[in-house]
């Protein structure tokens, strides 16, 4: 493992207790343990924690305090006080490579919370033993303290040690070179450390993570893992983990054949080292730098910072051999190129032996074996805690069987009470149930009463919307019929008008008159002329309207029918057309029908729907022409007839890709005598009545929707209340047809 990896992860496994750190600071410490000095377990927690404080400032008198606290807590007969004292001491003399003292500390604390049963205190005594077995490069005593921790750490749902303890298994399995168990590992141990908001469990699970790749030589995740920790590292300003970082990714570019990047960062990891005096990293720095100019074919400088690093690394005890190992082959790779094979050969040598130290068969072997037996010695408690399980349940059976065989004495004199209560109740059963279906009868009856009235009053409704529409189309005849006489008067005059006009224009032209009378005269014969014709345009119109007026209040014949709107629809389309092309011949369009089969046949009265059809056809065919009249020949007009069955109602609907209304136009299109043709050609009665007939005739709905330029659809709804109850049954899809 790298160098700066080994201490980064020493300083994360070295983590004191969370209660320590919510004490006072070190000088308020200091200050309580002068002027308090009663000897209570409250002083050995001070202790504790002053310890705690100086470990990193001063380890040697953080061992005094240490000393102090364990003697007291020995003396208060203080089991959990002893027991983080020892830890405590372990952990620094650990960090003072005093390794045997270390180790003996750590086994004490480890026997005393198995006595006292403390789960968590034990599984952090195993954390510290495994952690110094990783230290001293043994990684088969590291991962068996581990697995005989990890057990104890999760009965006591201490997560942080569990995480920490499934880091030195990861890691453990990494150094051996078994990727396969260890890419898991260090996978859950970073899920769960960003869980916590640990950062520095974080950073270690991602270079560990990203060594791992390395090894198998996935070089997008081994770099996307040293990037990651590089960005971490660089929030929270550790320069030496940054160091690390950029050593790791000039590694992988070396690896991938990109020497200028490898130097760039092997540059900024140098620059980082030499300011911080790092000497964790400067082993594997020179490396990197060694396989950065292989890559550049500078065989003198890769030998020199190869041979650097691997005596760097031989001499420090508590380092993994990885970079022994790596420097030993870059070492033979280059001599053999050179030709020298005799170095080449002992240092080829010396790489073996490190392969063979760090994966060998036997450490794989032993390895594996630890790893069954983990999984073994859980299977096995499992079994045993479904045994316990499985005997409780079988003593709360027998015990239930006992309370069934007395409950059963005393039920059995309550079943003849029981028989004559049940008899009572049936009979009183029977008589609601009879009581019940009379009810429901009623209530039936009253269900079918309402319908019948609602129908009544709908009916009702409808025959009175026709009484007033049949007074309101005498009323409009019969106004209509007076204002005929009136209107022919006055267009009759206007056409004489304009021909005595003329004639005395004639007239004028042969008499003798000055040149200023003659234009005098022609200026007030033409201004006549004008107010003439448009007295006749506008006359003509009112006659228009009033002949739309008489056309449109001829009473129907009221008949409500049961009709087939499918044919009513297609017949209708066809007679507008054919009436159009009457008007306007050379005008032609395409027709598509899409008609829903097994339509119910609704009761309507036929030529009021038609009449609201043909309307509609109308101004759906003026509008077609007139967008020919703008885009000529590149146009090509379309009419969509549409009939559809939904839940409620049934839909006519008629689309054109025409000029469209504007918004402001829409909102008014149903309203009397609105109409945005030009003078003469619309008398803005059609969709005003269609809309009548529909919406007071035929409790429907009519609406259109548009959008300028593009096209128009009116849609014509109709309930299915007008239906038979027989023609409501569900039809298949519409097929589409084209006329």
């Amino acid at each position: 493992m790298k160098p700066f990896l080994i201490a980064l992860l020493l300083s994360l496994l070295a983590t004191a207790p969370p209660a320590f750190s919510q004490l006072a600071g070190p000088d308020s410490l200091r200050q309580l343990l002068r002027t308090q000095r009663r000897p209570d377990t409250l002083r050995v927690r001070r202790l504790q924690a002053l310890a705690h404080y100086l470990k990193t400032t001063d380890a040697e008198q953080a061992t005094q305090v240490s000393h102090q606290a364990l003697r007291l807590a020995r003396a208060l007969s203080d089991s959990v006080g002893q027991g983080e004292a020892m830890l405590a001491l372990s952990n620094l003399y650990r960090r003072q490579n005093q390794f045997t003292v270390a180790h003996r500390y750590a086994r004490r604390a480890q026997a005393l919370h198995a006595r006292r049963h403390g789960y968590q205190g034990e599984g952090r005594a195993w954390l510290e033993l495994s952690t110094l077995a990783m230290v001293q490069v043994r990684p088969i005593e590291a991962l068996a303290a581990a697995l005989r921790g990890l057990p104890l750490a999760e009965r006591a749902h201490d997560l942080r040690t569990q995480n920490r303890l499934k880091l030195v298994i990861g890691t453990t399995y990494f150094q051996t070179g078994n990727y396969d168990e260890a890419l898991p590992a260090l996978k859950a141990t970073l899920r769960i450390g960003r869980q916590l908001g640990d950062h520095q469990m974080v950073l270690t699970a991602l270079s560990t993570l990203g060594d791992a790749y390395q090894m198998l030589s996935d070089w997008p995740r081994a770099l996307s893992c040293y990037q990651q920790a590089l960005r971490l590292n660089r929030q929270q300003g550790d320069q030496q983990g940054e160091a690390g970082s950029e050593i790791s990714l000039a590694e992988v570019y070396s690896r991938l054949g990109n020497p200028v990047e490898a130097l760039a960062h092997g540059q900024r990891a140098r620059q980082l080292v030499r300011t911080h005096h790092d000497d964790y990293n400067l082993s594997g720095l020179q490396l990197a730098l060694a396989r950065a100019y292989q890559l550049r074919q500078q065989p003198d400088s890769t030998l020199a910072l190869a041979h650097s690093a691997l005596a760097l690394s031989q001499r420090r005890s508590s380092n993994s051999n990885s970079i022994s190992r790596e420097a030993a082959r870059l070492l033979a790779e280059t001599y053999a190129g050179q030709r020298k094979f005799g170095e080449a050969y002992r240092f080829r040598t010396l790489q073996m032996a490190y392969d063979d130290t760090l994966s060998g068969e036997d450490t794989q072997r032993r390895t594996s074996a630890l790893r069954y037996g983990y999984e073994l010695d859980k299977r096995r408690n499992q079994i045993v805690l479904l045994t316990k399980t499985r005997q409780l349940q079988t003593q709360k059976a027998a015990r239930q069987r006992q309370h069934m065989y007395g409950l059963l004495a005393g039920l059995g004199g309550v079943l003849l009470l029981t028989a004559l209560l049940m008899r009572n109740i049936y009979l009183k059963q029977v008589s609601n149930h009879r009581l019940q279906e009379k009810s429901e009868e009623i209530a039936a009856q009253r269900d079918h009463l309402d319908q019948t009235l609602t129908e009544l009053k709908a009916t009702q409704a409808q025959l009175v919307q026709h009484e007033k529409l049949a007074s309101l189309g005498e009323l409009t005849a019969g106004v209509a019929h007076e204002m005929q006489n009136p209107l022919n008067f006055i267009n009759n005059f206007s056409d004489l008008s304009m021909e005595l006009l003329d004639e005395l224009a004639a007239q004028l032209d042969k008499e003798s008159l000055s040149a200023r009378g003659r234009a005098l005269s022609a200026e007030l014969l033409a201004e006549l002329h004008e107010d003439q014709v448009r007295i006749n345009q506008h006359g003509h119109r009112a006659a228009r309207i009033v002949k739309s007026m008489l056309k449109h209040s001829r009473a129907s014949s009221g008949q409500v029918q049961e009709t087939d709107l499918n044919t009513l629809a297609e017949d209708c389309l066809h007679r507008a057309y054919q009436s159009w092309l009457t008007e306007h011949p050379g005008f032609s369009t395409h027709f598509t029908l899409h008609l829903a089969p097994h339509l119910p046949r609704l009761r309507v009265v036929p030529q009021d729907v038609c009449r609201v059809l043909l309307n509609l056809l109308a101004n759906v065919f003026y509008a077609l022409r007139e967008k020919q009249r703008l885009l000529g020949a590149n146009f090509q007009p379309e009419v969509c007839l549409r009939t559809q069955q939904t839940a409620t109602e049934v839909r006519i609907t008629v689309r054109d890709n025409g000029t469209g209304m504007t918004p402001a136009v829409c909102k008014h299109v149903f309203e009397p005598f609105f109409t945005t043709k030009p003078t003469g050609e619309g008398t803005g009665l059609g969709l005003s009545l269609s809309y009548d007939i529909i919406t007071k005739g035929h409790r429907g709905t009519l609406s259109v929707e548009t959008q300028e330029g593009e096209y128009t659809e009116f849609v014509i709804c109709l309930p299915l209340a007008l239906a038979h109850p027989a023609e409501l049954l569900p039809g298949p899809k519409p097929v589409a047809t084209a006329a």
